[in-house]
């Protein structure tokens, strides 16, 4: 027996619908999880109350397609509904999955307090055999692959997907060292062994901050210079006259 597909949205008047219900067991579980079934001449399908709250319809009805695909149901979730998309600006409805999971991963980069975590998620963009990196480069060579196999023809865009999927590989080659140079990185000013601070280093700042004034340097000078020899007594006259 065919798995039945059941799709879950939000209808124009703002009530959120189940639909495509056919079976015991899924009825039971959008049961469970909030929402009231309905058999008239449309047919069997469940609603959830119209004095539900915005927030409140969102957590049940992304429960209800958890629980349903959890048992194997093929279900179709409102974008609106669908708490476990990211949306952006840019794409409001969260369709853009893989580029949701890359903007996730570049903020879990901007937070991090650590090399160990930034190298931690590099990993996941730039690992040669599950990365981000390297499944891009296979998708743009499965691109031009298939742009052949459908039409010879059309050799100079296969050719331009071939050629982008090729500077992957080069960036890939190139940064294949790069996370555990990051990982081995410490702040400046951290020794590598013993994490204590290290002196840092001069800077306009502390250069200026240390230089003294000069009036100070001046007083130094005074201060170490040696002191002049003091003149000779005169001699008077008289004492002129007497010497032999």
């Amino acid at each position: 027996m065919p798995t039945p597909f059941i799709t879950i949205s939000i209808e124009p008047s703002g009530s959120v619908v189940a639909k495509g219900s056919s079976d015991d067991l899924s009825a039971t579980l959008l049961r469970a999880a909030g929402f009231r079934e309905i058999n008239d001449w449309h047919g069997r399908r469940h609603r959830l109350p119209t004095t539900t709250d915005r927030s409140d319809r969102i957590a049940i009805a992304a429960h209800a397609a958890e629980m349903l695909r959890a048992a194997r149901y093929n279900v179709d979730l409102d974008p609106q509904l669908d708490t476990g998309r990211l949306t952006t600006p840019t794409d409001p409805h969260g369709l853009n999955t893989a580029g949701g999971q890359i903007l996730q991963l570049s903020d879990q980069i901007r937070g991090a307090t650590t090399f160990a975590e930034v190298a931690g998620v590099l990993d996941e963009l730039l690992d040669p055999d599950d990365g981000v990196l390297t499944l891009l480069q296979e998708a743009l060579e499965a691109a031009s692959e298939q742009i052949t196999d459908l039409d010879p023809e059309e050799f100079a865009l296969a050719d331009l997907f071939g050629l982008a999927s090729d500077q992957l590989i080069t960036a890939q080659g190139e940064l294949a060292w790069a996370v555990d140079e990051v990982e081995r990185s410490r702040p400046q000013g951290v020794h590598a062994d013993t994490g204590l601070s290290a002196a840092p280093y001069p800077t306009a700042a502390t250069s200026a901050a240390r230089a003294a004034s000069p009036t100070v340097t001046a007083r130094a000078v005074h201060a170490t210079a040696p002191a002049a020899a003091a003149p000779p007594p005169a001699v008077s006259p008289q004492s002129a006259g007497r010497a032999r």
